[in-house]
C-alpha cells in the first residue's frame, strides 16, 4: 500500500536534514497536501518542497507535532520486523553497558522508536506508549517483544498527559502474563520493590543510576538528606555506603511507604527515617530548628513542564537550591539535579552560583553528572538530552 504524501514549505526540511525527526504542523505546506485527508497514525511520505523524500513518518493532524519519522527510506513498512530490527539494535547498546536486564530499554526518538519509552523489569517490561502512530502498530511491537525476550508479563503504562494530547485512552493494564508480587529490581548492587501501575512514568527512574552510584561511595560517615526520595533510590544506596543517618522527605505517602519496604529490604531500615512532608516546608523548618547535613540530594520532579512555566519554575528551583544550602553542614556535599528539559545545565549552573553567593559561601562542583547510558542522547534531537546534576562542595567563603 502506497503511503499518503505531505509536502514541507519551502526551507522547512533543515531541521530533518540535520538530523531531527519531528515535522510542526506549521511546516507542512497544508495547501498541497491539507492535514484532515490523514487520519492519526497513518504512515505517509515526507516530502521537502521540491519533491525530494525524507523518510516515511506517521502522522497526527491533531498534534503540534505532527509527524514523526520512522526512517529515511520513504516505503517503510512498519511491522514486526521493523519493531525487531530497532529493539535488537537498542538491546545491543543495553547489554554492552549492563550485565544484568534492568534499564531502560528504548528511549523514544534515540532509539528510532519516537513515541515508545520501554523499561526492562528482569523479566517485566513496562511499555509506555505516547503517539497514535505507535499506539495503532502497538500488536506488532508486542509480538516482537515476545519473540525477542519472552518476557513474564507486559505493563501498557498509559496514564500519561502526552497520550492526553494525542486523543488516546489514559487506563494502564496487564497486556501479558502477570505481575509478580513482589516485583524486585537491582540497582547499583541495591535492591527496590517498584509499583509500576501505581508508580510515576513506568514505575522507577533508571536515568540517575551513574550518580546514585557516586553519592554511595561519599556515603561513609555522612548525615544524608534525600530530597524528594520517591521510593529511596537514592537513600538507599547511601545508607548501604555506610551512611550515619539518612532523612527521606517526600509528599507521598505511597512512595515513602514503598521506601520503607525497601530500607528493610536491604537491611538498612535502622539507619533511615522517612517524613511526609512539603519539602519547602521541611527546609524551613530543618533551618529553624538548626538542622545540618552534610550531604543533601536535591533531585526535584520537572519543576518546568511547559516553556509558558520558566519564570515560576526557575524561581522554584532557586528557592531550592538556597534552602537546601542553609542546612548544609561545614564543606558538606549538595547534589543538585534538574529533569526539566526547559531548564538547561547553564540554567542550573547559575542557580548554584548566586545561591552560593547570596549566602555567602564558596561552592564548586567537583563532578557533574547526566542521564545514563541507556538514555542515550541523540545530538540532533536537543529534546533528548534532559538531565542534568551537580556535585557541589561547600564550604565557608573565602
Amino acid at each position: 500500500m502506497a503511503h499518503g504524501e505531505i509536502f514541507l514549505k519551502k526551507n522547512e526540511d533543515k531541521r530533518l536534514r540535520q538530523g531531527h525527526l519531528w515535522v510542526f504542523s506549521n511546516e507542512i505546506d497544508t495547501t498541497r497536501s491539507p492535514l484532515e485527508q490523514f487520519a492519526a497514525g497513518e504512515l505517509v511520505q515526507v516530502k521537502a518542497s521540491d519533491g525530494k523524500v525524507m523518510g516515511t513518518a506517521y502522522i497526527n493532524p491533531q498534534s503540534l507535532i505532527c509527524a514523526r519519522l520512522l526512517s529515511r527510506k520513504g516505503n517503510l513498512k512498519c511491522g514486526v520486523n521493523f519493531f525487531k530490527e530497532r529493539l535488537t539494535t537498542a538491546l545491543v547498546l543495553r547489554e554492552k553497558l549492563f550485565d544484568k536486564p534492568y534499564y531502560r530499554l528504548v528511549y523514544g526518538e534515540s532509539d528510532g522508536l519516537p513515541g515508545l519509552v520501554i523499561d526492562r523489569f528482569g523479566s517485566v517490561l513496562s511499555v509506555q506508549i505516547t503517539t497514535a502512530g505507535i499506539e495503532l502498530r502497538k500488536d506488532s511491537l508486542i509480538t516482537a517483544l515476545h519473540e525477542l525476550f519472552s518476557p513474564t508479563a507486559i505493563v501498557l503504562k498509559n496514564d500519561n498527559g502526552q497520550r492526553q494530547l494525542e486523543g488516546l485512552d489514559l487506563e494502564s493494564h496487564v497486556v501479558h502474563g502477570e505481575l509478580p508480587d513482589p516485583l524486585v529490581i537491582e540497582e547499583n548492587g541495591a535492591k527496590f520493590k517498584i509499583d509500576i501501575l501505581g508508580g510515576q512514568k513506568t514505575g522507577w527512574f533508571y536515568d540517575h543510576r551513574a550518580s546514585r552510584m557516586l553519592l554511595a561511595t561519599m556515603a561513609t560517615n555522612q548525615r544524608v538528606l534525600d530530597l524528594f526520595s520517591y521510593t529511596g533510590a537514592w537513600g538507599i544506596p547511601a545508607a548501604l555506603g555506610g551512611a550515619t543517618e539518612v532523612v527521606c522527605v517526600d509528599a507521598s505517602e505511597g512512595a515513602l511507604a514503598l521506601a520503607a519496604e525497601n530500607a528493610t529490604l536491604n537491611g538498612v531500615e535502622n539507619k533511615m527515617q522517612f517524613i511526609r512532608s512539603d519539602v519547602f516546608d521541611y527546609l524551613k523548618q530543618a533551618r529553624q530548628d538548626g538542622q545540618l547535613y552534610d550531604i543533601i540530594v536535591l533531585d526535584p520532579p520537572a519543576l518546568i513542564k511547559r516553556k509558558k512555566d520558566f519564570k515560576q519554575g526557575y524561581e522554584a528551583y532557586r528557592r531550592l537550591n538556597q534552602l537546601a544550602l542553609q542546612v548544609l553542614a561545614k564543606n558538606g556535599v549538595l547534589i543538585s539535579a534538574s529533569c526539566s528539559y526547559h531548564l538547561s545545565a547553564e540554567n542550573l549552573h547559575e542557580i548554584l552560583r548566586s545561591s552560593g553567593r547570596h549566602i555567602d559561601r564558596h561552592l564548586t562542583f567537583f563532578a557533574c553528572g547526566g542521564q545514563g547510558g541507556d538514555h542515550p542522547i541523540d545530538p540532533a534531537i536537543p529534546e533528548t538530552a534532559y538531565l542534568k546534576t551537580f556535585f557541589c562542595t561547600v564550604s565557608i567563603s573565602l
